[in-house]
Parts: structure tokens; sequence; C-alpha cells
């Protein structure tokens, strides 16, 4: 049974498009074949540092941590990066709150090698959200799933001590990754750690997965030529729907909250006008 949180994010997610569409100018118009069913984009958790800052009006600054599919391996340029792309849809869905989204991929890194450098390059930033990209490169390693689920667990340990919100991001649904034994069994154990630890996950796999098995698009769509890295059309899709979810966590946080605390923290403005309240499609 989904938990509450989750009902509410599923049942609100797609209310949120028309608005943020008709502000985002920037973002790139994608096909109509770039979709997501509710059950997949959403995420389970509330993200309470981010939806204090909205709430208060205040600059929010989000690190995305990951390999090269974070850096952006495969896309035009940095601009279409998916990083580049969430920051684009979040501040039209959060008009007039600076928002600046930090590019911390390295290719070719593991959950290892980012525990390394979590110091210098998430908690130096002070974020509000850390995105942490995982799995692919420990699957193409065939070291097995078994040693990280330890690194996993001491990263987010780390980043709780940072009282940021986190978001998992785990691999890409691809036929470099897939061709692997443990590529499932990657996705499921970032899927129970998320659910154990209550961490909010956004199933990259499972959209990627229904772009091509349900939706039919080809590989060569939303991958780049060497059938492993994303393309601009997949870091853009991706991005949308990423920020879709975290609009709607962030919404139904401070939808949660008693009037009189929303009032004090928006002295100046009507709770009714909070930004990323969901409108009607």
């Amino acid at each position: 049974m989904k938990r509450p949180f989750a009902c509410l994010a599923a049942a609100c997610l797609a209310a949120s498009f028309a608005a943020a569409d008709a502000r985002a100018q920037e973002t790139p118009r994608f096909r109509a074949d770039c979709r997501g069913p509710n059950d997949i984009v959403h995420l389970d958790e509330a993200m309470p540092h981010l939806a204090a800052r909205i709430a208060e009006k205040e600059a929010v600054t989000i690190v995305a941590l990951g390999s090269s599919s974070t850096a952006g391996a495969g896309a035009s340029s940095v601009d279409f990066t998916y990083p580049a792309r969430l920051e684009v849809e979040l501040k039209a869905r959060f008009p007039g709150i600076p928002i600046r989204v930090l590019n911390r991929g390295i290719g070719g890194e593991d959950a290892k090698e980012m525990l390394d450098r979590m110091e210098r390059d998430v908690a130096g930033a002070k974020p509000e959200v850390v995105i942490w990209q995982l799995g692919t490169n420990a699957i193409l390693r065939d070291n097995g799933i078994d040693p990280e689920q330890p690194l996993i667990l001491e990263g987010l340990k780390r980043l709780a001590s940072m009282n940021t919100d986190v978001v998992l991001l785990d691999p890409q649904y691809a036929p470099k990754v897939l061709k692997d034994p443990d590529a499932y069994p990657m996705v499921d154990l970032i899927s129970d750690i998320a659910h154990e630890k209550h961490i909010n996950l956004f199933r990259r796999f499972a959209l990627m997965r229904y772009w091509h098995e349900t939706s039919g698009v080809p590989f060569e769509t939303f991958l780049s030529p060497d059938l492993l890295h994303m393309n601009d059309w997949s870091y853009g899709c991706t991005a949308r729907y990423l920020g879709a979810a975290i609009s709607e966590a962030v919404s139904i946080e401070l939808a949660a909250q008693p009037k009189t605390k929303i009032d004090t923290m928006h002295a100046s403005a009507p709770a009714a006008a909070l930004p990323g309240q969901p409108t009607e499609r």
C-alpha cells in the first residue's frame, strides 16, 4: 500500500505541468512520447528543508552529485545536462525564488569515490537538496552489488548530518546496463534502501523503461550512440518530471503546515499565494 504522502503526490503531480509549461519558455518542447506515469514519477517522502526555503522565499541551492549522467555525457552542451534543465524547470515552478542547481558529476565514479568528495563538493555548498545519482558504474565494473550497500548507507548518514533533503537517482535503463546481471538487483537495492530509510527515490530506471517498453520509444531516441549515456531528449524529459515531482513534494509539505505557521513565515503574503500550489490542468 502506498504511503499517504505518495498517494497525495501521485494525485496532484499532473496538475502542476500546465502552469510550469506556461512559464518555462527556455525549456525545450518535447515530443508527445516524453511521458511518465504518476506511479513512477513521484516522490514518496516530504522535503521539509526545501519547503521551508520556498515558504520564506529564500534562495535555494541544490547539489546534483553523481557520475557521467550527472556531468552530462551525451548532452550537446552543458545547458542540456539534467542539472541545468532541472534548474530551468524549478525556476519556472517557483518564480521569483533564486534557485541554483550545482552540477557535481564526475564521469566514471561510483559510490566510494563520491563519498570521498562529499565534504568538499556537497557540504561546502550548504544545499537544501542533494540529488545523488548512483549505481551505474558499480554495475559496469562487475564488482557485484554487495559492496555497494554499506557505501550507500554511509553516504546517506553523511548527508543526514548536513541537514538537507535527499533524492536518490537510480541507474539509467540502457542496453549496456541491462546486459549485466547486476542491473536489476542494483535497482532493487537502491529502492529497498530508500524505502527502509525513508529517503526519496526518483525512479529513472523505471521511467526510461516505460519510454521503451510501454511507449515504444527506440533506445536511439533517448540514448547517445554508445547506447549507455543519455542525450538532450532524455536529460530534458527526466528533468521535467523530476522538477514536477519536487514541486509537488513542496506543495504537499506546505499544504500540510498549520495556517498560523504559514502566516508567520509569510507575513507579507497570503497563504494562497505560495508558489508551487497545484493548479488545474
